[in-house]
């Protein structure tokens, strides 16, 4: 404990304070019915609407996100699971009745949600607003006092975020704070009671270290290479427009975007030209209309912009075939849509995670290939299966591992409320979104009481043998 409390003392004076007004009023905001949750999380709501032009405003300035995009994957999401709360958080917050087993006869038990207490919430700059806001509505929802970390890597959002908190919540219940890495692990230094983290693995590793320190709850959002892998059934067309889709949609910067494709070799070739319409399609006919589109993001900073470029000129160097896209422009951050092909599993793009606007094809002849290539990486956080037949589909889901999947489309299982939206092993730990988010921001507490009958006296020592009858009897009840 004595270290813990050193590394406290080490945090700048204006963190600890704010930490210090949160925990002074978690028990008070904890206590709170689902009516003024509610009432918060509506305020949050109106001023979101009221400032949605805004918004888009600020993700431009960062980098260049087209407005459609801001509503559809910032806006829509968070109102989504605004609206989700809206509807569930009574029943949610209502204590669970359990099973009292015969063993037990006298006795009542159920399972009552409670805060965790004060929750950290360090969103990433890749979606910045909606994945601060739609954690810190589970967690305001689940009646903790949150402090909110934004990336500095999208500064004008990050603003836009600190405004938009301080107008609704007093700073004792939810609080921004803004600034570089070295704030981030300053705030790893207080004993928050939940962490919840999302980023790439190497600083979640951090937070988990962070939280094992103070035995605290720990969620974890990472990514990894998610792959979508199309049988010889599949859709060759809607599937070329899903993967280019998710693939491109905020300049390739998505943890769930479709990071490689596998394609059977004798489709190969009927995929690619498909993908090549696709983007054609999408971002324009050639690479000067692409570059002049308004539909495209940039690279969000100068040494992501290097990484990406960097992995896609020594695969083309190791013979791999640009099928459409390729320009690079360092000036404005730009890099084309770009698809690849006669791409080996040992290419330099298949490293890493991508997370830019490239995407390799690799082609394959057994799907025990596939099967082979996702075992062997850490286990990533969405899969994407393409196929008319229920049998390939079914054992593709069973063979391998991932946060979430999706058969026939990519990245809408991130939308739907109602499901869990999280990784394992190396893309996350834990899981949020609707109820599951209710949950990961709440401890299940048990409670059992007991009434004027009891059984329990009857197993009391000293034991004598009838006591252990009735324990040997009791036993055989479950053999």
């Amino acid at each position: 404990m004595r270290v813990v409390k050193q590394e406290e003392e080490l945090v700048p004076q204006g963190l600890r304070e704010a930490f210090e007004r949160l925990r002074a009023r978690r028990w008070e905001v904890g206590k709170r019915g689902p009516g003024e949750r509610l009432a918060r999380l509506e305020k949050l709501k109106a001023l979101i609407l009221e400032r949605r032009e805004a918004l888009a405003q600020a993700l431009h300035a960062d980098f260049r996100k087209p407005a459609a995009e801001v509503e559809a994957t910032e806006v829509l999401p968070v109102l989504m699971e605004l609206e989700h709360v809206r509807k569930h958080l009574k029943g949610w917050m209502k204590p669970r009745k359990v099973t009292t087993p015969l063993v037990l006869t006298g006795t009542s038990s159920h399972v009552r949600y409670e805060p965790r207490g004060v929750v950290l919430v360090m969103a990433p700059w890749n979606y910045p607003f909606n994945l601060l806001v739609a954690p810190l509505v589970d967690a305001v929802a689940a009646g903790n006092t949150v402090l909110c970390k934004p990336s500095e890597k999208t500064p004008n959002t990050s603003r836009f975020l600190a405004q938009l908190v301080r107008d609704t919540f007093p700073e004792d219940e939810v609080h921004v704070v803004e600034g570089g890495t070295e704030v981030g692990e300053a705030l790893l230094r207080l004993p928050f009671d939940h962490f919840f983290f999302t980023g790439g693995p190497r600083v979640g590793r951090r937070v988990m270290e962070a939280a094992a320190r103070h035995l605290a709850g720990v969620t974890l959002e990472l990514g990894g290479k998610s792959p979508a892998i199309l049988d010889t059934s599949a859709d060759l067309e809607a599937a070329a427009e899903r993967v280019a889709w998710g693939k491109f949609l905020n300049g390739g910067q998505t943890c769930i975007a479709p990071d490689h494709v596998w394609v059977h070799a004798s489709q190969e070739e009927a995929f690619l030209a498909a993908l090549k319409a696709a983007v054609e399609r999408f971002y324009g006919r050639s690479e000067e209309a692409r570059r002049a589109s308004a539909d495209f993001c940039r690279m969000v900073d100068d040494g992501a912009f290097a990484r990406v470029r960097g992995l896609l000129d020594r695969t083309v160097a190791q013979g791999a075939r640009v099928v459409v896209g390729g320009s690079v422009d360092a000036q404005t951050r730009f890099i084309a849509p770009t698809v690849v092909a006669d791409v080996t599993p040992d290419a330099p793009l298949m490293e890493e995670e991508i997370f830019g606007p490239v995407l390799p094809v690799l082609r394959y002849e057994s799907l025990d290939e596939v099967v082979a290539h996702v075992r062997a990486g850490g286990k990533p956080l969405a899969l994407y299966v393409f196929s008319q037949d229920d049998a390939a589909v079914e054992r593709l889901i069973q063979e391998t591992s991932a946060g979430g999947t999706c058969v026939n489309t990519v990245v809408l299982h991130n939308v739907n409320p109602h499901l869990p939206f999280g990784g394992v092993g190396h893309s996350g730990l834990g899981a949020y979104h609707g109820e599951a988010g209710f949950k990961a921001f709440s401890h299940e507490r048990a409670v059992l009481r007991q009434g004027r009958t009891s059984l329990a006296h009857l197993f009391f020592p000293p034991y004598t043998g009838k006591a252990r009858k009735l324990a040997r009897l009791a036993s055989r009840l479950f053999e």
